[in-house]
């Protein structure tokens, strides 16, 4: 279909076939992990219907009713296109009576979530028929079972469209980081400080009387973040899937603004992914840092990666307030006095260190490792990140170990 062709051969809604094409581009938006409920589709189908179905206002429509994450809107408008360029790209059961013929390979690269996202569509072209009693409704709605299993299944331990699926959980846990007081200031109530300006203004508008005194409050800033995590290969399942929920997490949308966020990934070296992580997108991220980690899947030389932070990147360690978070297994072949020297000066030089280690998942865990042992030593604090509950008590976690 052209830009401004009518898209009738999508179906007509006197014959409810337009209903039938939304209702399967609702279940393909949730493949791709949007957010669709029934609500949703309700104000998709009243908004088509008043804006009618030139491709351009369909689109449009559709957008602003279903969207409401800004990451999802680059998935929804390559699903759109994919979905309704063609009706033979859509479910058998919600297929046109169009002319048929082999589809073509479509030569355009797709977000992972979208090609995903399509493959039960694709794949139900080349289904065989089945007998009207024994087809099944393929939904991606979990069911509450399913949700709660996921909730506390190990990372290690998933399938890969489990994988899949607890990644993109895992994008909307939320992280709120502590905030201190900053040393620049703001007008407020309360403060120690007169707000002279603000003073003179107010006494001009009474007639030179001074009814109350403005006052200066400092900013509340969050913490500088600085996370450093580990992508040796027994960290392989837990890296991409830990730097995608960091990278949501942490987002301006989501932690508000003025968070300084420094990533970097180590293994064998050391790789910064901090331009990585201002991408808006996670899938572009993780698309950019995997090009941009070159001993992912490696062996892990910690005190070599922790001294080039050190000589080089000194500076991402702002006034001693930095919470460092090191997300790793503490299985490290390097020169066990190299990592405890280097720790002990990222200790020193930072507001908290505190270790992320999947390995808490067994009950008699004990650091006994050499990395393990100097890391124990050296950090604040130690918390569990293999599971979605555990991302989801990180918050608190993290909040009861600065206050101690």
């Amino acid at each position: 279909m052209a830009g401004g062709t009518p898209i009738s051969q999508l179906g007509d809604a006197r014959t409810g076939k337009l209903a039938d094409n939304l209702t399967g581009f609702g279940r393909t938006l949730r493949r791709a992990g949007v957010p669709v409920d029934a609500a949703r589709m309700a104000l998709a189908q009243q908004a088509v219907m008043l804006v009618g179905v030139e491709r351009a206002d369909f689109g449009a429509a559709l957008e602003s009713v279903l969207i409401s994450r800004e990451q999802d809107r680059l998935v929804f408008r390559e699903l759109f296109d994919a979905y309704f360029k063609n009706p033979a790209i859509a479910q058998k059961l919600l297929a046109q009576m169009l002319p048929s013929a082999e589809a073509k390979a479509d030569p355009v690269k797709r977000r992972p979530r979208v090609s995903e996202a399509l493959a039960p569509v694709q794949a139900a072209r080349n289904a065989p028929p089945v007998r009207e009693d024994e087809k099944i409704d393929l939904d991606a709605a979990m069911t509450a079972s399913d949700r709660q299993r996921l909730h506390h299944a190990d990372f290690h331990q998933l399938s890969a469209s489990e994988y899949l699926l607890v990644e993109r959980l895992a994008r909307d846990i939320a992280l709120p980081l502590p905030h201190y007081a900053a040393r620049r200031t703001r007008p407020g109530v309360r403060g120690s400080r007169p707000h002279w300006p603000g003073a003179m203004q107010q006494a001009a508008r009474t007639g030179g009387e001074l009814l109350t005194l403005p006052r200066l409050q400092r900013r509340q800033q969050p913490l500088p973040l600085l996370v450093l995590v580990d992508v040796s290969g027994s960290m392989e399942r837990y890296a991409r899937l830990l730097l995608a929920f960091l990278h949501a997490a942490t987002a301006p949308r989501h932690a508000g603004p003025g968070l300084r966020r420094d990533v970097f990934a180590f293994g064998t070296g050391l790789t910064d992914l901090t331009p990585a992580f201002r991408l808006a997108d996670t899938d572009a991220m993780l698309q950019v840092a995997g090009q941009t980690i070159a001993d992912f899947a490696g062996g892990t030389r910690m005190g070599d990666s922790l001294a080039a932070l050190r000589l080089q990147h000194a500076r991402r360690l702002v006034g001693r307030r930095t919470l460092v978070l090191l997300i790793s297994d503490g299985l490290d072949t390097g020169a066990p006095e190299l990592l405890e020297r280097e720790l002990g000066w990222l200790r020193r030089h930072s507001g908290r260190l505190l270790w992320l280690n999947p390995l808490l998942r067994f009950g008699g865990y004990a650091p006994t490792a050499r990395g393990a042992a100097a890391l124990h030593r050296q950090a604040h604090g130690m918390l569990a990140v293999h599971n979605l509950a555990r991302l989801q008590d990180l918050a608190g976690s993290l909040a009861a170990l600065l206050r101690q």
